[in-house]
């Protein structure tokens, strides 16, 4: 047994000593719940930076999302990530999240901004919420413990003068676990902060008769002035099941960051193998196909653009510092 052990420790290591003799690297990328769109998006770009064979190679994990994400960057479980910019900035900066509160992690970069995270607030019908000041004693599903949609749901009760003791239950699941409670009706609402077309809604409208409640007027003005990197968006027609006319929302940006851990080299071979063929790219998803640009890719950035990215952007005339 010992002598078969030693064998394949000797395995093992002779892989890893041949992948370095061959200057492989490689990348873990952190996505979110396989409900969403980070997940079929991270998993989309680690197949063509591996397909491309320069050199890199990666794989996507599912996580619990944007604050598992930037925690595991700053530990080294990560190597990259999708993640919602305003939790991007807040762990570069050490604020606004107990989590990264007085823990700022400088070595965080940006590749990429890849489209927007539209704020969904998705109501039984039957539970007649027709605002979100209406959430007042109702049963709402405010994502994951620690998650990017739980600051959003935190942020948007805020500025209709609510907090989560307000509601009557503050359900802190999955998306996956908030679906089945809407279709079993022990959940009223719930929050997700998720890219337009995502199957978690889909999925629910398809079960549920559903309304879309708005973010709107003085109070989604009141949000952005207080939180800048939240930009009005609305949700179009006939986006889900049962949803017959636009909804005004708001909402962040999906991005994909890195840390300076990650040579510029490395990164600039996955810039591009990922976005180098814009159409590879927006074939992944119809949210990128909808919103994704070289020019709106280094816009709202949470922190430096990482000099592989740089390089990249540059090669493809984009003007970037």
């Amino acid at each position: 047994m010992k002598h078969r052990n030693r064998l394949l420790t000797a395995a093992v290591l002779g892989t890893a000593a041949l992948a370095a003799a061959q200057g492989t690297t490689f990348l873990t990328i952190g996505s979110g719940a396989t409900t969403g769109v980070y997940f079929p998006v991270a998993t989309g770009m680690a197949k063509l930076i591996t397909d491309a064979n320069t050199g890199v190679r990666a794989n996507a994990r599912s996580t619990g999302g944007s604050v598992f994400n930037m925690t595991a960057l700053g530990t080294g479980e990560l190597d990259a990530a999708v993640t919602q910019n305003d939790v991007a900035y807040y762990a570069y900066r050490g604020t606004g999240l107990q989590a990264f509160q007085g823990k700022a992690n400088s070595k965080i970069r940006t590749m990429a901004v890849l489209y927007p995270e539209v704020l969904h607030v998705v109501a039984r019908k039957d539970a007649r919420i027709n605002s979100i000041a209406d959430l007042k004693g109702k049963r709402v599903v405010i994502g994951d413990l620690g998650s990017g949609t739980e600051q959003t749901a935190r942020q948007v009760l805020e500025a209709y003068g609510l907090n989560f003791d307000d509601l009557g239950q503050a359900l802190r699941v999955s998306p996956a676990q908030g679906i089945t409670l809407m279709q079993d009706k022990r959940a009223d609402a719930l929050f997700y902060t998720v890219g337009v077309g995502a199957s978690a809604i889909s999925q629910i409208a398809q079960t549920v008769d559903i309304k879309m409640v708005p973010v709107s007027g003085n109070q989604a003005a009141a949000l952005i002035k207080k939180y800048p990197f939240y930009v009005r968006y609305n949700v179009p027609a006939r986006s889900y099941k049962g949803v017959g006319a636009t909804v005004p929302s708001v909402a962040v940006q999906a991005t994909l960051v890195t840390t300076s851990d990650v040579s510029a080299d490395a990164v600039y071979k996955a810039m591009r193998a990922a976005f180098g063929n814009e159409e590879a790219l927006k074939a992944l998803h119809p949210t990128l196909a909808q919103n994704f640009s070289y020019a709106k890719a280094v816009k709202g950035l949470p922190a430096p653009l990482h000099p592989g990215a740089v390089r990249f952007f540059r090669e493809k005339g984009v003007n970037v510092r």
